[in-house]
């Protein structure tokens, strides 16, 4: 009986169904990123502004680029249709889900036409469904670089300062 006890009391502690379902949820995750970066890649705008919940924010590389959904959908429109789209393949990615299982966020690096971007996002489980919810992309600039593009920038940024002078 003793043993019993003891082997009930070692499998309630060290049975790894949460980190089990955790890792189940990371690779769903990741295929559904993927995927989203794919839609975007292959033009598939449905699929692509589908994953983003309608209450998702987009926020991009350029100051001005701060989108709601339906209002980055419009953007993307046309460049979908064109088929002129962007293609970010991930290197790397990091993801991170809450206790509950509901919530996840996740940070990556891409290769894309900019050359290395960050990418950042969160996701919500919703009605079964995990669903974008914000994503950031920001190009990555290396240190050594960071002179010369403050010096690129200076002007476009004042400019875009004075709208918000108080």
């Amino acid at each position: 009986m003793k043993y019993l006890i003891l082997f009930s009391v070692l499998f309630c502690y060290c049975n790894p169904t949460v980190t089990s379902d955790q890792n189940a949820q990371s690779k769903e995750l990741n295929s559904l990123i993927d995927q989203w970066h794919t839609d975007a890649a292959n033009a598939n705008l449905d699929s692509y502004i589908g994953f983003m919940d309608s209450t998702c924010n987009y926020i991009g590389t350029d100051a001005t680029e701060n989108w709601l959904r339906d209002d980055f959908a419009a953007f993307c429109k046309p460049y979908f249709a064109k088929k002129t789209t962007w293609d970010f393949t991930p290197i790397q990615r990091d993801v991170r889900i809450n206790e509950a299982g509901n919530t996840a966020w996740f940070d990556e690096i891409l290769d894309t036409h900019m050359g290395t971007c960050r990418g950042s996002g969160a996701l919500e489980l919703k009605n079964g469904q995990w669903k974008l919810m914000q994503y950031v992309l920001s190009a990555a600039i290396p240190n050594e670089s960071m002179e010369s593009v403050k010096e690129a920038k200076h002007e476009a940024d004042s400019v875009y300062k004075s709208h918000f002078a108080r």
